[in-house]
């Protein structure tokens, strides 16, 4: 069936809808192919091990359309992943901080590890990462941080498709020397690590900048009409995170939710409380605590979050309300309750088709 929506990205991609959505669950992602659009597996918090077995069971949920696969691969970190040496390093103020909000919020000890108690985000890991994927037969991949030549020249030579997410012409340009086939402007307005550009601002601009590469639009997008606007700046499709979170096969922990679901555009910060690096997040007492006058500076990465891992694993593990937060862009506000992948996906491909009916009378 003819579908006006399907575009040059499209067709090279092997999807019908210009919709992207980057999901921090392999089922999410699943559902978002098969309703159409492009799904992205957010990988970035997964072991090596972790991340070859969610990719097989990826393919598996969603075998006849194609899937991706995001990373974040930032330089400057440490050649291995030496906890101890990590630890050694966290200054005894951090420290004694991150032991405050443990006895504040009364957080019992974590049992259960996560990510960022288990790993060091260090060269040695994301190579390990690498591999997984570079073994996977996912179809595209996406540098959410940093677009390594090395990373990117060994997963074309797989065969995938490579994105580079970026916030500024400066690494577009980068992205494009590293070899990047697709480029996903990311503004300001976008949850998870972002740039200080806005999104209507940058899109156009990186499109300028693509030297002929399809460009996806990202930050602040949760409404059809804005996949439209959009396509109006350039772009060959918009690329959506928050609205995700809402959705009955994220399977968000309940108390998160409720935060999520209550949550307006105001009620996310930028904070380097979360990774070292500037981080769109929901806004919680974790935010608020290193915002505080007298509030020690947070580290670099991967010093903050081996500093906090602790502490978020425990506030995860026990759901410890005030102190639960996620990666979370403008675009909450229009995460309004629990509902299938499916139903956001017929929304947003309504909502799209009327905004561009709505300006046919200007193009007439």
């Amino acid at each position: 069936m003819n579908n006006a929506l399907t575009n040059d990205l499209c067709r090279r991609l092997g999807i019908r809808l210009p919709i992207f959505g980057l999901a921090h669950r392999i089922e999410v992602a699943a559902a978002i192919s098969r309703a159409g659009g492009l799904g992205v597996y957010a990988a970035a918090r997964d072991g090596p091990h972790e991340l070859q077995k969610k990719l097989r069971q990826l393919r598996e949920l969603c075998p006849d359309h194609p899937v991706g696969v995001d990373l974040l691969l930032p330089t400057g970190l440490p050649e291995h992943d030496d906890r101890v040496a990590v630890d050694a390093a966290l200054p005894q103020e951090h420290r004694d901080f991150v032991q405050g909000l443990f006895r504040q919020y009364d957080v019992p000890p974590a049992t259960e590890g996560n990510f960022f108690s288990q790993y060091v985000r260090s060269q040695s890991l994301f190579e390990e990462q690498v591999d997984a994927i570079a073994g996977s037969d996912i179809d595209v991949f996406a540098a959410g941080v940093g677009t390594p030549v090395e990373a990117l020249t060994r997963i074309k030579a797989r065969g995938l498709h490579t994105i580079a997410l970026v916030g500024s012409v400066r690494h577009a340009q980068k992205a494009i020397a590293a070899g990047a086939d697709i480029l996903v402007a990311q503004g300001y307005d976008a949850g998870g690590h972002t740039g200080p550009i806005g999104t209507f601002t940058l899109v156009p601009q990186i499109v300028a900048a693509a030297e002929g590469r399809p460009v996806i639009a990202a930050g602040g997008i949760g409404t059809g009409a804005q996949v439209a606007a959009s396509l109006a700046l350039g772009a060959q499709g918009a690329w959506l995170g928050t609205l995700w979170l809402g959705t009955r096969e994220h399977e968000m922990p309940q108390a998160l939710a409720k935060k999520l679901i209550a949550a307006d555009s105001e009620d996310t910060v930028i904070t380097r409380a979360h990774s070292g690096k500037p981080c769109r997040v929901l806004r919680s007492a974790f935010s608020d605590a290193w915002a505080q006058p007298g509030a020690p500076e947070p580290l670099s990465m991967p010093y903050q979050q081996a500093l906090t891992g602790d502490l978020l694993a425990a506030v995860e593990q026990h759901q410890i309300g005030p102190l639960m937060y996620e990666a979370a862009g403008q675009s909450v506000h229009w995460l309004r309750g629990i509902e299938p992948v499916a139903a956001v996906m017929d929304r947003l491909v309504t909502e799209t088709r009327q905004a561009l009916q709505s300006m046919a009378s200007y193009i007439a």
